[in-house]
């Protein structure tokens, strides 16, 4: 028995050519009008994302 992806996690990544994981860093939809240009610039990048080899499967096997 396998186990099977979380699909809206995958959603949310891209594996980049070497394999890396990227994605944007959580809660940076809403509540940003007081935010200084700078914060909310920076909040709009993506960041690498380090998983263990057992959350790595159980996340994006499919991947």
């Amino acid at each position: 028995m396998s186990i099977k992806t979380h699909k809206s996690f995958s959603k949310r990544i891209k594996v980049t050519k070497n394999g890396k994981l990227i994605a944007r860093r959580p809660g940076q939809n809403h509540y940003n009008a007081k935010e200084r240009t700078k914060t909310s610039g920076s909040k709009r990048r993506t960041q690498a994302i380090q998983m263990k080899n057992k959350a790595y499967s159980r996340f994006l096997a499919t991947v």
